[in-house]
């Protein structure tokens, strides 16, 4: 069985792929069908599938391919897939983690009617299979790009939002800023008020009742000549925290419209979006 394909019948429909494929008709086990998907050399309906498909619901029609002399799976691939061109970094029963492409709103919002979100990708894709949608956690603002967590029901998502209340999960990004900071590593403390006509951060005084405090911890990456790519751990979760502490520190993002000073001049190097990856 070098190389064979299968129909989904209508009795199988709803079955797992990796349990699909672990029926004593094809490869007999499920440690057998996650070497395969981690090896690329399983295709559904045409799309190369990857170990993070496992978990996917097969519907009646769907035709599964076994190409198991494929050339160039002989090693394990990426664990990565694509659900309506958003990439899955990991999926299971009860979670489904993306990276969202910067341009991309994490979830529709009234004010934006018509921008294109990860949340109604995901939900087209999920409802054209008989699936529930996906839940939102939370989310990273449409320029950035990076990771967002969806859960899969009602449960799993009280639990997740609880962790990031609790500020349990590790929130890491990736910036390029002007400039180096000084010193190349340390803690960036602000109190912050929301600007609801601008809709912008900024920075206020510590007695303000308004003010809430944003936290983050950085280190310098490596540096360039006129930018330095810096690493940003989260201690709070102010809405575009990163954005306006390294602006007030004279580190501009890269490609940042909002949060700048002075003369475009002083920001010379071109990119589309602030360059900031969760």
């Amino acid at each position: 069985m070098s190389d064979s394909e299968f129909v989904v019948a209508a009795d199988a429909a709803g079955t797992r792929l990796d349990k699909f494929l672990a029926d004593p008709s094809r490869l007999g086990s499920r440690a057998k069908a996650a070497a395969a998907l981690e090896r690329g050399k399983v295709f559904l309906t045409g799309r190369e599938a990857a170990l993070g498909d496992a978990a996917t619901r097969l519907a009646r029609g769907d035709t599964v391919r076994l190409w198991l002399d494929r050339p160039g799976s002989g090693k394990p691939r990426a664990a990565t897939s694509e659900i309506a061109d958003v990439q899955v970094i990991y999926e299971d029963e009860t979670l489904l983690v993306i990276n969202k492409p910067a341009g991309l709103l994490s979830v529709p919002l009234e004010r934006k009617r018509g921008v294109p979100s990860v949340c109604d990708r995901l939900e087209d894709h999920f409802r054209s299979r008989g699936r529930k949608r996906p839940l939102v956690v939370h989310r990273i603002d449409q320029d950035t790009s990076g990771l967002v967590v969806f859960a899969k029901d009602a449960p799993a998502q009280a639990q997740l939002k609880a962790q990031f209340r609790r500020r349990e999960p590790e929130r890491v990004y990736w910036a390029i800023v002007y400039g180096r900071p000084d010193p190349p590593q340390g803690t960036w403390r602000d109190h912050l008020v929301w600007d609801d006509k601008a809709l912008i951060q900024k920075a206020t005084h510590p007695r303000d009742p308004r003010a809430q405090e944003a936290i983050s911890d950085y280190r310098t990456l490596e540096g360039f000549r006129d930018a330095a790519l810096v690493e940003v751990r989260l201690r709070t979760g102010r809405r575009n925290q990163i954005r306006i502490q390294a602006r007030l520190r004279g580190h501009t993002l890269i490609g940042e419209e909002r949060y700048v000073y002075g003369p475009e001049v002083l920001r010379p190097i071109h990119f589309e979006r602030q360059a900031l990856h969760a």
